[in-house]
């Protein structure tokens, strides 16, 4: 078959359906078509693979050897056609725009403005991505990216969109208890660059928990388990809401720009460059409030 033509799209589906629903009259029904078309279909590919695909079984059919192995490259395959036809049709819909974002920012800084973005577009339905694989612009599902540096990528508009910075937070309550553990990050702690400013600035702070998730860090200084040292902006909505304060008397590590970025000129829906500018607009006229740096 290595050289062989392909066999019919048609024929394949035919028998997809066939294998999958073990009887050819249920295939018939699913595809719209005659029993004996489905038949034929069969006929025809078996007679191009020199290979019998099915024998029967009572009122139905099952696969020979052949037909298994058939079905699991057709199977896979049909399986990522269909799911690439949905993807085409979520993204020719015009309420549909699609934000990547880290997922620090996205739970903190992003989530807590999704509604004021909803009410400045009524049309709008954001799609909010954490995906950090995927950072190209116009791809088939990716609109706006919010990145921690500038994408290596032509034909963008891409700007500064906040800064941010590494923060020592608590429940309201805390901040005066002389024994307040530190909820961690494993990645901080052994970093070049942070781990040196955590032990130096809360080396001496008992660690309540080690985690692999900043998120679960912020979850434990909600709970009041201990302060935590994680990014302002994944705080940003805990901090103005009351849930969570700065720790007074300690410093934050700056942890630099966060960009924005689009296609350039016109994008693929008008929408996405009024989001973009909505965002840009949210960062100006409502910036986090930072600590001061030492």
């Amino acid at each position: 078959m290595s050289n062989a033509r392909l066999p019919s799209f048609k024929f394949l589906i035919g028998f997809e359906a066939a294998a999958r629903l073990g009887n050819y009259s249920r295939a018939a029904d699913e595809l719209c078509v005659s029993q004996s078309a489905i038949s034929h279909q069969i006929a025809q590919l078996e007679q191009q693979l020199g290979q019998p695909l099915f024998r029967r079984k009572g009122r139905g059919v099952e696969l020979t050897v052949a037909g298994r192995l058939l079905l699991d490259s057709v199977g896979k395959s049909l399986e990522q056609i269909r799911n690439g036809l949905n993807r085409i049709e979520t993204y020719m819909d015009d309420s549909l725009a699609t934000i990547v974002c880290p997922a620090h920012i996205a739970s903190g800084w992003l989530q807590a403005r999704v509604d004021r973005l909803c009410e400045a577009h009524p049309a709008l339905c954001p799609i909010i991505s954490v995906d950090v694989t995927a950072r190209y612009i116009d791809e088939l599902d990716v609109d706006i990216c919010i990145t921690s540096e500038p994408l290596k990528q032509a034909g963008l508009h891409q700007v500064p969109l906040l800064t941010d910075e590494l923060v020592a937070v608590c429940a309201p309550a805390q901040p005066a208890h002389p024994e307040l553990g530190i909820a961690c990050i494993e990645g901080d702690l052994t970093s070049d660059w942070i781990g040196p400013f955590v032990r130096r600035h809360f080396g001496s702070r008992r660690k309540v928990a080690i985690y692999d998730d900043p998120r679960l860090a912020l979850d434990a200084a909600l709970r009041g388990r201990g302060m935590a040292l994680v990014s302002r902006l994944l705080a940003d909505d805990a901090l103005r809401c009351g849930q969570l304060q700065l720790l007074p008397g300690y410093p934050s590590l700056p942890l630099g720009t966060v960009w924005i970025a689009r296609a350039e000129g016109d994008t693929r829906i008008p929408l996405i460059r009024e989001m973009f500018d909505s965002l840009l607009r949210f960062a100006q006229t409502d910036p986090p409030i930072m600590s001061k740096i030492d």
